[in-house]
């Protein structure tokens, strides 16, 4: 299946880069720009640190810093609505991707009526070209720097949709590994394993095409060198470095191929349960990659190997799946990723979302998906991981 490659906007990535905010702000033209972020980041001094390169350039700043998990459609309105009562020309995203996807949509809200939800979807892509825009993650996960657009909650059908187009575009991404240095151990791990997600399931997908292939290869390799050492060591410089480049890798990645059952049953998990992005998406990786290992063998091998694993020459593809399911849960035990049930779900309440998910079409997994393999990629992730 044919797939288009979305070459991402510009990023500015290296140690200490944060602090050449203000400066790139002036070089856009800006005056005055909204700043997104939100407690969590306020509250670890990272906001004040880019709010003092912004003033430094003589560029004035309004703060919106009640950005949400999974951020609801609500925030994003009252934040593009500060916006213009305050005149900005401008927007500056911190933060993970709640934060830089709320600061995408709020810039779309600059130059186009509210409210948000309008820009949902296919049907509702702004291809008009609005104010700069500026993200700087806190976090190794969504690479949010390095795709076209964001994921916003809409709270009257309580699942979660897109905006996208140029009317949300990155101006520029400055990427610093400082930044992520702070970040707790739980949090490196469940971002980690969206890295993971993304990069496994563009590269496997029936969209995948030889640009979005080498950039997932580098992001499954990065994560399979840094992403356990991150987890027990966060003051890592190197591997901090490593795992944001894999998250900005695994982000261009995705922007043709797109995700597939991963992201797909993640998402449901996520909405239902309260359950972290990245921990939701990487459930049923294990499992996933292991049924669809009969598809795409040979991408597959590559995993497992990235991941520690050897793989004989003499393997099948089943045999190469089950190699691949172990390494993703050996990976998940040594970042001491949270398991279904360590939630308090029971598996009854699990296997529930198994209609949802299929409401999200499953065009993109290279075999085919049933609501009957869904329940037992479901069913396994439960009892195994």
């Amino acid at each position: 299946m044919p797939s288009i490659f979305s070459s991402p906007n510009p990023i500015l990535f290296g140690i200490g880069t944060a602090k050449e905010t203000g400066a790139r702000l002036k070089e856009l033209g800006c005056s005055k720009v909204l700043v997104v972020f939100d407690q969590g980041v306020k509250n670890a001094g990272i906001a004040d640190k880019v709010l003092e390169s912004i003033h430094a350039a003589g560029i004035k700043t309004v703060c919106y810093d009640n950005v949400l998990p999974d951020p609801p459609d609500w925030s994003v309105d009252e934040a593009g609505a500060l916006g213009v009562k305050e005149n900005v020309d401008g927007v500056v995203g911190i933060g993970g991707g709640s934060s830089m996807d709320t600061a995408k949509a709020a810039k779309i809200l600059l130059t186009n009526p509210p409210p948000i939800n309008q820009y949902f979807g296919r049907q509702g892509v702004v291809k008009t070209a609005g104010k700069p825009l500026i993200v700087i993650p806190t976090t190794a996960g969504t690479g949010s720097e390095s795709t076209p657009g964001g994921v916003i909650t809409d709270t009257k059908r309580n699942v979660k949709d897109v905006v996208a187009g140029i009317g949300c575009a990155v101006t520029l991404g400055i990427v610093d590994p400082e930044l992520t240095i702070s970040l707790p151990p739980a949090i490196t791990a469940s971002t980690g394993m969206d890295v993971l997600c993304h990069a496994v399931e563009s590269f496997t997908s029936k969209r995948s095409n030889s640009f979005c292939d080498v950039l997932a290869r580098e992001a499954i390799t990065l994560v399979g060198k840094h992403l356990a050492i991150v987890c027990q060591d966060g003051s890592n410089v190197e591997a901090r470095a490593g795992m944001l480049f894999a998250g900005s890798l695994g982000g261009m990645a995705l922007s043709g191929p797109l995700c597939h059952l991963g992201h797909d049953i993640g998402k449901p998990l996520g909405a239902n349960f309260h359950i972290p992005h990245g921990t939701a998406c990487a459930t049923c990786l294990p499992q996933a990659v292991e049924y669809i290992a009969p598809a795409v063998p040979e991408k597959v091998k590559f995993i497992a190997e990235a991941l520690g694993s050897n793989v004989p020459g003499n393997a099948t593809a089943e045999e190469t799946g089950l190699i691949a399911c172990e390494a993703i849960k050996g990976l998940m035990r040594e970042i001491n990723l949270p398991n279904l049930k360590s939630y308090g779900l029971t598996k009854e309440q699990v296997l529930a979302v198994a209609p949802e998910v299929m409401k999200l079409g499953l065009e993109l997994a290279p075999m085919p998906t049933t609501e009957a393999v869904v329940r037992n990629l479901l069913d396994r992730a439960y009892d195994e991981n």
